[in-house]
This record gives structure tokens, C-alpha cells and sequence, in this order.
């Protein structure tokens, strides 16, 4: 009797070191993974696909939407931003990002005054990105810009 108590003890204690160590494998593998191999960062930049340049007019700043992946980590995910583009010629397009250099407010376009206005604080910006007058301390940053075909393409921001 006490023979078949200790196999059954024995058969239970194999059980549950099993499955202690099935949980633990199941735990250790993602952690490893994860501490081991991080994630590959893109260094190469990313263009993405922003308006067709037929439909803009010569030297009249348009705000254009369009969707861009941003990567964190392992989560990728697409994002709506907007850019003002300026066609100064068939041949030559400046992108500007759509935060006031100051404190990162939106600006717009005065239509009348022929130039690009922070509502918050004031400050102007001529139509190719310069500090015309306020508070900010640098230009416009702008996007990277290629041109394929009729295809406006815009790469990562940069500081002016």
C-alpha cells in the first residue's frame, strides 16, 4: 500500500515539474526573443507618396494630407500628417512641416498678406520657410523631397 502511495506521489510530482517547466519555457522563449533581438531599426528613409503635382498651382502654398508609417518598436502604424508645399516651378517643390518652428503650433497661409502665419504667437514666415518676423528661432523645418514623374514624394523632416 505504501508502495502505491509513493508511485502515485512520484507520478504527480513528474506532473507538476512538467508543467512548471512547460509554463516556464512558454515564458522564457517571448523574453528571450524580445531581450535578444530588438527590433530593426529603418535606416533608410522612408518616401512617401504625398499629392500628384498637376494639381498644384505655381507659388500658392497648399496644405496636403497624406498617411505615413511610423515604426515603434515592433508596432507599425499609419498615421495622417499634412505638409504645405509651395510649387515654385514645374521642376522645383518645397515641402515645410506643419508646426511653427516657436512652440510647435499650427500656422496657416494668409492669403492677403502673401505669408505663412502662427496664430498663437506671431510669428511670419515668408513663402520659402524664412523668419520674417515674432518669436520663432529658426525657419520652417522642411520635408526631403524627390519627384517621380507627376509624383510628389516626401521623405523625413529636417531642421533648416
Amino acid at each position: 500500500m505504501s508502495d502505491d502511495i509513493s508511485n502515485r506521489r512520484a507520478f504527480y510530482l513528474k506532473c507538476i515539474y512538467g508543467l512548471g517547466g512547460l509554463i516556464s519555457g512558454a515564458l522564457a522563449v517571448p523574453a528571450a526573443v524580445y531581450l535578444l533581438f530588438p527590433p530593426k531599426l529603418h535606416e533608410e528613409a522612408q518616401w512617401v507618396e504625398a499629392t500628384d503635382l498637376t494639381r498644384l498651382p505655381v507659388k500658392v502654398p497648399q496644405e496636403i494630407a497624406f498617411h505615413e508609417n511610423r515604426v515603434d518598436g515592433w508596432k507599425v502604424t499609419s498615421e495622417k500628417t499634412t505638409a504645405w508645399v509651395v510649387k515654385m516651378s514645374d521642376t522645383d517643390v518645397v515641402a515645410f512641416g506643419p508646426q511653427c518652428t516657436h512652440l510647435g503650433c499650427a500656422y496657416h497661409w494668409d492669403e492677403q498678406k502673401k505669408y505663412f502665419l502662427c496664430p498663437c504667437h506671431t510669428s511670419a514666415f515668408s513663402i520659402d520657410g524664412r523668419v520674417l518676423s515674432g518669436p520663432a528661432p529658426r525657419p520652417l523645418d522642411r520635408y526631403a523631397v524627390k519627384l517621380e514623374g507627376t509624383k510628389l514624394l516626401l521623405g523625413p523632416i529636417h531642421r533648416v
